[in-house]
């Protein structure tokens, strides 16, 4: 079941009246963790079978996920064979849905990996304005992908399933801000709970290697 428009945006109005684009919790969650990290109670079920599950929480017109990338890429292109690293751009805010359209669209093509660090460069470092979907999907035809054909996926069932599912997923795990990582379904970090970039790259690898003796 997909979720309509009047439900979608009721959900990420709920969102936006406690989201942080600062990567901020409250300062009570804050205060639970001295470790960087906050446990997700209950734990969410994980989509990966045998492996530990990384799971970051982004949206593409995010400054702090933007400077975010550049760490958390070096880091994916080193982590062990034992962790599945994952993405999810749920809509925690109506403004951010044409960015979450955009992404589940290019997974659902197959050309994420064509079009995810030029996307970030278009918005950050290019000032692109790229605010409708027509224009996101202009865009994806300069980089050689099938303009129409994703302007159409866009706004199919399978995207509209999928970013359903971010949001229920962002909600169980206390998702409020970006960027925030999952562990294994159990374990929440982001900059405010583990202080900086390597900081959270640190919980993440904590985290996963205790996860990984579980297996």
């Amino acid at each position: 079941m997909t979720m309509n428009k009047r439900e979608f945006l009721k959900t990420g109005l709920q969102f936006a009246a406690t989201a942080s684009l600062g990567l901020s919790l409250a300062p009570s969650a804050i205060a639970q963790s001295g470790q960087g990290y906050r446990l997700i109670d209950p734990p969410q079920t994980t989509r990966t079978k045998g492996k530990v599950e990384v799971l970051e929480y982004f949206w593409f017109g995010c400054p702090h996920c933007f400077a975010f990338e550049p760490s958390v890429n070096k880091w994916v292109a080193n982590k062990p064979d034992y962790v599945e690293f994952i993405r999810e751009a749920p809509p925690l805010n109506p403004a951010w849905e044409v960015h979450s359209r955009t992404f589940y669209a290019a997974e659902l093509m197959g050309v994420t990996d064509q079009m995810f660090d030029e996307m970030f460069n278009a918005i950050h470092v290019e000032r692109r304005r790229l605010r409708e979907a027509d224009k996101f999907a202009q865009f994806m035809g300069e980089l050689g992908i099938d303009a129409d054909m994703f302007r159409k996926t866009m706004d199919s069932f399978a995207v509209n399933t999928r970013m359903n599912q971010s949001m229920k997923m962002a909600a169980a795990s206390g998702i409020t801000g970006v960027p925030s990582v999952v562990i294994n379904g159990k374990y929440l970090t982001g900059g405010s709970l583990a202080g900086s970039h390597e900081g959270i790259l640190r919980v993440i690898d904590e985290r996963a290697a205790e996860e990984q003796k579980l297996l």
